[in-house]
Formats: C-alpha cells, structure tokens, sequence
C-alpha cells in the first residue's frame, strides 16, 4: 500500500474537493456539497474550529477529512452523551482508484491520532448514515463501538 499521508488543506484544493464532492460514490452520503464548499471557503473565518486535510497517497491527492470539538458545531445529534471533550470526524476517499483498499482504515486513524494530541480528547463521535456499510466497517475496525441508544459510533479516548 501507498504511504498515506494528511496535509493541511488549501484554498487550491477547492476546486480538488468540489469534484469529489459530486461524484456519484461521494455524493450518495455527502448532500448538500455547497455548505461543505463554503465550511472550507471560510475555514480561517467562522468555520476555524475545523480542521481540515487532504489526503495523500504517494503525495498524491486522493481524499479528505476533517476533525472537530463537537461542542463548537452546534450539531445535536450527540444523544445523552456529555460533550465536554467529544471530537468528531469526516472522511471521504474522493479517487476512486484507491476505493476497497483500506485507506480509509488508515485515514481514520491518522484522525484520530490528531485528536488524540488534544489534551481535552475524551471521546471521538461520528454519525455515518447505517447504509453507508463502508464507513461504518471502517470505524469498528478502528477501535469504535456503535452505542445503539444514541445511534452513533464512539472511541472513548
């Protein structure tokens, strides 16, 4: 397997991740590309609580992903969960040439060792729709368990 790799994103990747986010194998689980568009067009700005990267394979770009402090999202699908300290991820393999082929198993732990650098990481959350069988394989073989009363995936730091 190719050396994979996170760097941070740029504003020259725009237009990189805007293909990705309308093909067919993407855009079946990321609606609403235009608001992914804007999180990254304004990443220095309103969006900086996300850490955006572009994932490389052999330098070349192939993915992206992100991770946050949920509690500065204002997301609230977190169930009874505490959010103090909870992280979430995103992630997507925009190249379909390196689909099946465990680099999102890879990426996912990259993420999450980022997160982990944190000194107030106490959980990592992620809501892949169930369908998306995928993502869902990826991150239990990550180390995540899915928590059935709050229907989310969960890694206790």
């Amino acid at each position: 397997m190719k050396k994979i790799a996170l760097r941070d994103f740029q504003s020259e990747d725009i237009a990189l991740f805007k293909n990705w986010l309308y093909k067919p194998h993407v855009a079946k689980w990321y609606h609403e590309p235009m608001d992914w568009l804007e999180e990254v067009r304004k990443k220095d700005d309103e969006f900086n609580f996300l850490h955006h990267f572009i994932v490389l394979a052999a330098d070349e770009p192939i993915g992206f992903c992100q991770y946050y402090e949920y509690c500065h999202s204002g997301e609230i699908w977190h169930g009874d969960l505490d959010i103090d300290g909870t992280f979430s991820v995103d992630y997507l393999i925009g190249d379909t040439e390196y689909l099946g082929k465990g680099i999102g198993k890879r990426m996912v732990q990259l993420l999450i060792e980022k997160v982990m650098m944190h000194k107030n990481a106490k959980r990592i959350i992620v809501q892949p729709e169930l369908q998306n069988k995928a993502s869902c394989n990826t991150l239990l073989s990550c180390g995540f368990s899915f928590d059935t009363k709050n229907a989310i995936f969960i890694m206790e730091a």
